[in-house]
């Protein structure tokens, strides 16, 4: 007889929209686990980035379906575990998972949070105070914790977890499967960013830093690659780029996906993450980096540094500081050696703790701690 396996229903959104949570609990969905059975229900308050965060009529109904088909999927698969990826400290999905978990969680002998977004922990006291006991039934005491960085807010501690871990993010390993270069003599440096265009994630400090690397004599240009959060900030970054007469330099890419993401990712000399995003946790567009031996600026911000290493596999800045970020990209710009050693060593440091044979043995790990406990 064959071991047996044990089931967990996973409660989260998967792509679209592309956002780094939705990615993650895809790929581990997609994983081939010797012991655990995982089943799906999918979360689709949000479709693409811009209503993300955001109250909507249409979300209601969408809640109270969601609720409808958790139940049925415990009844129909006897799942004893739920997995949730809470919100981040954001009052619109915060009162959805208040509503959803009271709803949900009862149902279920042990809940597992995995804490893609942080800081939800600190929420509790800017709610109504009716609403602070639905807080605390909502997101307490979970059986185990996630999050994706020691570094992050310890949502899990504060929340009063029966047991507290660590799994970093990690993704497939695509290197090979595009054309690569690095500038030449006499090339310019490409410069890459990747995310959510919106100012948190550092787009106008590195459109700052951009300008007074150019104004150093550095031969650059500047790739941005993702959808704008809004029209107003889209139109207020190409405005300012067309005052600073970087038209020829700067690039706006638009979303790119699978392929044709990977062929900017493996032709750019650096990348440049700049983020103080509110709910940022790990950074997976780092780890996307470093698979093409990339060196990366990024900023010493929540689980940043657990991916990037000062001195080793790139530069960590302080946030929003465009003088720093330039200095740092000035560097990199005026050093292939830098740049070979440090895209080196980032390659070194994906394979041994962010490829996703690694999260898929760690997640399995913990999870099925779950079973073993009392």
């Amino acid at each position: 007889m064959g071991q047996r396996r044990y089931r967990v229903l996973v409660v989260g959104q998967t792509p679209p929209p592309f956002g780094g949570q939705a990615v993650m609990i895809e790929k581990l969905l997609q994983g081939r686990f010797e012991r655990l059975e995982l089943y799906h229900v999918r979360l689709a308050f949000s479709e693409d980035m811009e209503s993300v965060g955001k109250f909507a009529w249409r979300k209601l109904w969408v809640l109270f379906v969601t609720v409808l088909k958790v139940w049925a999927a415990r009844l129909r698969w006897r799942t004893p575990v739920l997995y949730y990826p809470p919100s981040g400290p954001n009052k619109v999905p915060v009162l959805r998972d208040i509503v959803l978990l009271c709803a949900t969680r009862w149902a279920f002998r042990k809940v597992v949070f995995h804490f893609h977004a942080g800081g939800v922990s600190t929420f509790e006291p800017s709610l109504p105070g009716p609403l602070r006991p639905l807080f605390r039934y909502a997101y307490g005491r979970p059986a185990l914790a996630i999050r994706t960085a020691a570094q992050n807010p310890d949502d899990g501690l504060a929340l009063g977890a029966h047991r507290n871990v660590v799994v970093p993010n990690g993704i497939e390993d695509m290197r090979g499967t595009v054309p690569e270069r690095v500038a030449g003599p006499g090339e310019p440096l490409v410069i890459l960013f990747t995310g959510v265009l919106i100012p948190s994630k550092g787009v106008e400090v590195l459109l700052d830093a951009f300008e007074r690397l150019v104004a150093q004599g550095v031969d650059a240009r500047l790739e941005l690659m993702g959808k704008w959060g809004d029209a107003a900030f889209e139109r207020q970054c190409r405005e300012r780029v067309q005052r600073a007469g970087l038209e020829g330099r700067v690039s706006f890419l638009g979303v790119k996906r699978d392929r044709e993401k990977f062929i900017h990712f493996a032709a750019c000399d650096v990348f440049c993450f700049p983020s103080f995003f509110e709910a940022e946790s790990f950074g997976l567009v780092l780890v996307e980096a470093m698979q093409f031996a990339k060196p990366v600026v990024s900023t010493r911000w929540r689980g940043i540094p657990s991916v990037v290493e000062d001195g080793t596999n790139g530069f960590l800045v302080p946030v929003q500081d465009p003088a720093a970020v330039a200095a740092r990209l000035a560097q990199l710009a005026g050093d292939p050696a830098l740049r070979e050693r440090m895209g080196r060593e980032g390659r070194r440091i994906f394979q041994e703790r962010f490829t996703l044979e690694a999260f898929h043995r760690a997640m399995e790990r913990e999870l099925m701690g779950l079973f073993e406990d009392p």
